[in-house]
């Protein structure tokens, strides 16, 4: 099993990070978690075709996490893609690959009508048309390579749409666990036990957590690092990579600009990566990676 970090970043611009996004390939298989920003870019420069995912597991629909999904979707048809993508999400995900790739009332509508009248692009509009299922928790795919299941997590109220946590398990017995965004959440710590990584957010530093507390910013819906390093100990998991950096140690000055109300910009600095290991070590002594895009893990 390969794993590649395709985006590592939460929500805002950032150069140096593309959002959230897991390649994941078993037996030249690959399975698409999350399709943040610049997915599919990242996909080409981890020297993937694109067209060769065939799985996709949208974990929620936030935009930092699907907002590159109607370009993989063209790209891959226009890279002669054969075969229906199988897109995998919470309630609502029909409704928005619909809204983005439907022939008569999609966004993408005219971008499809010019393009499908081309006799290569009509002999593969199958591409287009996408195998959407909407999972609840338990196994939501299997195949002969992997089995994936999901749980429910605590992001943002279910009743406005559900997150969830993925499990990929290989048929040679290796396994990843994605958190999506989360807090803390026990569910999640079930899906994890004894796999062999657990791949989890980690927005933002102790410092920036106090900070957006007193501004009256959301603080509920990510997990902190001594808390992510107590969820590492609980899972019983062989190996941990933080992820879904908040932008917190850019040095870019637009990033942190558009970061300011979010923390002082005086205290941004990649220093701020040193208190996160430091706090995630208060609790946690395994294997620990701090994601950085195009990471490798070879499992």
């Amino acid at each position: 099993m390969r794993i590649i970090m395709l985006g590592t970043s939460a929500a805002m611009p950032n150069p140096d990070r593309h959002d959230s996004g897991i390649l994941i390939s078993v037996s030249n298989e690959h399975y698409l978690f999350d399709c943040g920003h610049g997915a599919t870019n990242q996909i080409v420069a981890a020297n993937v075709n694109p067209a060769a995912v065939g799985h996709v597991f949208l974990s929620h629909l936030h935009y930092d996490h699907i907002a590159d999904f109607p370009y993989f979707m063209i790209t891959t048809w226009m890279a002669d893609r054969q075969t229906s993508p199988i897109v995998i999400g919470p309630t609502g995900t029909a409704d928005f690959v619909d809204s983005l790739m439907s022939p008569q009332t999609g966004a993408y509508r005219k971008d499809i009508e010019a393009r499908i009248q081309y006799p290569q692009r009509q002999a593969n509009v199958q591409a287009l048309n996408a195998d959407i299922r909407e999972m609840k928790p338990g196994v939501i795919f299997e195949d002969k390579f992997v089995r994936v299941s999901a749980c429910y997590v605590e992001h943002i109220p279910r009743e406005i749409s559900p997150c969830f946590g993925l499990r990929l398990d290989s048929a040679d017995g290796k396994s990843v666990v994605f958190s999506g965004d989360t807090a803390p959440c026990d569910r999640l710590i079930e899906l994890a036990q004894g796999a062999d990584l657990l791949i989890h957010e980690c927005t933002f530093p102790q410092s920036a957590i106090d900070f957006r507390s007193k501004a009256g910013i959301g603080t509920w819906a990510h997990t902190s690092p001594t808390e992510l390093g107590k969820i590492a100990v609980s899972s019983n998991v062989k190996s941990l990579i933080a992820t879904h950096f908040g932008n917190f140690d850019s040095n870019r000055p637009v990033v942190r600009e558009l970061m300011s109300k979010h923390m002082p910009v005086e205290l941004m600095g990649p220093h701020l990566m040193e208190e996160m290991v430091s706090d995630i070590r208060k609790n946690w002594s395994g294997e620990l990676r701090m994601a950085h895009d195009l990471m490798r893990v070879d499992l």
